[in-house]
């Protein structure tokens, strides 16, 4: 007797994204996220495991065991949500008004996974295997969410063969940029210790500000790059200054300030970690006292060369929106940086202009086209790659 064949399912994908809304996930806390999505995957027939963290709950859920593995990325955790008040619809109860969706996460990014989990459940049936990596570790610090997933993975053996990540990269129009990179960060604290002293007494102190400005003046002075082929020129930026002295008459004890940088290819984030580092000594010569910088790698730049893969998506994308979505670098961080280490990965999603804001929205209509871009992008890919 053999069993009956997968039957497609329809799923809307804003009731999905409303049921997905009104779990109040904010970053670090999973408030039943995960279970309305794994409950919604499993009927759909895709082995999920639940692979938390610390306190961060992630899943990966697989449908099929075969190659090419099309993997689906996002996460589950949203921004604080500011002033309750200031909504024109309570940031948690998703509510519809004259079309459009409000609420925590209808951008950035539930809307997306449910457009993809309605995309797949209308093609039941297919070659390879589909995959969804979702954290809740996103808006955070991402130390127990997407990076923990993908280094278990891969000491599993377990292959993914290309990801495409759900963020809301559309800058005006639904399908007019898709994301094909992004630059690196790095962020460094730098610590310059002195010893206090009374400003008429100079030569009993040992002032930290003025070695301080001199780090500072010897990093903005330098130009990283004119650019890299389909990136913006790398940029540092002084974020903030603090001495923490209310005094008029007295030399401060320490100063200390924070920089971030926002890197291009021509850069690997060890180098600037080097040259940071460097500038501090390089100012504390001769100084009675000590510099220091403690630098983190957020993460490394990369670019997905245009190719087979990115043109799957550019045809996807016409196929639902009839347009040809430009292929950017621009904008700041996203786990694409920590699945690069899998494979290819692309980033595809909603317009982003309200993301993190008041009032998030997103017309419903616009949702119901994102899943049909995504089902066009899984048909187009097997098609392609199986």
């Amino acid at each position: 007797m053999t069993s009956p064949a997968p039957v497609s399912v329809s799923i809307d994908p804003v009731a999905l994204a409303q049921a997905l809304i009104r779990r109040p996930s904010v970053t670090p806390a999973d408030a039943g996220a995960m279970d309305t999505l794994q409950r919604q995957l499993e009927a759909l027939g895709f082995a999920c495991r639940r692979m938390k963290f610390g306190e961060i709950e992630n899943l990966y859920a697989r449908r099929g065991t075969a190659r090419p593995n099309l993997c689906f990325a996002g996460h589950t955790d949203v921004v604080p949500v500011g002033d309750d008040a200031a909504w024109t619809a309570g940031p948690f109860e998703a509510q519809i008004k004259d079309g459009v969706l409000f609420g925590r996460g209808a951008v950035d990014m539930k809307s997306a996974i449910a457009a993809f989990v309605a995309a797949v459940a209308k093609i039941p049936e297919h070659p390879g295997s589909i995959s969804f990596l979702i954290t809740g570790d996103e808006e955070g610090v991402a130390e127990d969410g997407t990076v923990k997933v993908v280094e278990a993975l891969a000491a599993e053996g377990e292959i993914i063969d290309h990801c495409i990540v759900g963020e809301p990269t559309s800058a005006n129009l639904l399908g007019d940029m898709v994301k094909i990179g992004r630059r690196g960060s790095i962020n460094a604290w730098i610590t310059v210790e002195g010893r206090q002293g009374h400003v008429a007494y100079p030569h009993r102190a040992a002032n930290p500000v003025p070695v301080l400005v001199d780090i500072l003046s010897g990093l903005k002075a330098r130009v990283l790059d004119e650019g890299y082929t389909g990136f913006q020129p790398s940029n540092l930026e002084i974020t903030t200054i603090d001495v923490g002295n209310t005094a008029t008459n007295v030399i401060p004890a320490s100063a200390k300030a924070r920089v971030n940088i926002r890197f291009n290819p021509a850069h690997k984030g060890k180098d600037l970690a080097a040259w940071i580092e460097a500038e501090c000594v390089k100012a504390a010569e001769g100084f009675d006292g000590t510099a220091s910088a403690l630098c983190k790698i957020s993460g490394e730049a990369f670019l997905t060369e245009p190719g087979a893969f990115t043109d799957v998506i550019v045809a996807a994308v016409s196929d639902a929106t009839g347009r040809a979505p430009e292929l950017s670098t621009t904008g700041g961080t996203s786990d694409a940086r920590f699945i690069r280490a899998l494979c290819p990965v692309v980033e595809f999603g909603l317009v982003g202009s309200t993301m993190h804001q008041v009032d998030e929205r997103v017309p419903v209509e616009e949702v119901r086209q994102l899943a049909d871009a995504y089902q066009a992008l899984v048909n187009r890919y097997f098609a392609a790659f199986a």
